[in-house]
């Protein structure tokens, strides 16, 4: 898994798109206008981040990108990327004075014990969530002021008090 501290996840590559490497990237946070092809983009290998350069970058609604990366070239390499995280340096973005940094503290729902290990948050506007790591599979947990319940900073220990169904 990728450090969450070096790097912040913009999006997820959804799937190919025709047969000559291009992919359909949906974006958490950011907007196509953010995307710039003279920087790369990170997206996990075998729990190391490698480097593609975008090109040819299109808006396909809202929040979602059509682009070739580089040395995708064929309708298996781009298969191969469908589902990954895809991620910018965390140096790219400001600080959001909003929100502590729970990155490597245990998430404990107030009503059932401990959830998982936190990896980070992304950033969606209106809806930050944390990525959570929980029985070995990351999954986004809603991330409002009014859900914590309580902060052990001793223990980094987090405490949400989130509405049923909503932690795994």
């Amino acid at each position: 898994m990728l450090d969450t501290v070096q790097f912040t996840r913009i999006g997820q590559v959804l799937k190919s798109n025709g047969t000559d490497g291009q992919v359909i990237i949906s974006l958490f946070g950011i907007g196509t206008e953010d995307i710039s092809e003279t920087e790369p983009v990170y997206i996990e290998f075998d729990g190391l981040p490698v480097p593609f350069f975008l090109s040819g970058v299109s808006q396909r609604g809202s929040s979602r990108i059509l682009a070739h990366l580089t040395d995708v070239n064929s309708l298996d390499d781009a298969q191969e990327l469908a589902g990954r995280a895809v991620y910018y340096p965390a140096a790219w973005f400001e600080e959001d004075d909003d929100f502590q940094d729970f990155t490597g503290w245990t998430l404990y729902d107030a009503d059932g014990g401990a959830v998982g290990r936190i990896c980070g948050l992304e950033p969606i506007p209106g809806n930050p969530c944390l990525d959570v790591l929980v029985k070995g599979q990351t999954v986004m947990v809603p991330f409002h002021e009014d859900f914590i319940a309580s902060v052990d900073e001793r223990q980094r220990r987090l405490v949400l008090n989130v509405p049923a169904g909503l932690i795994p």
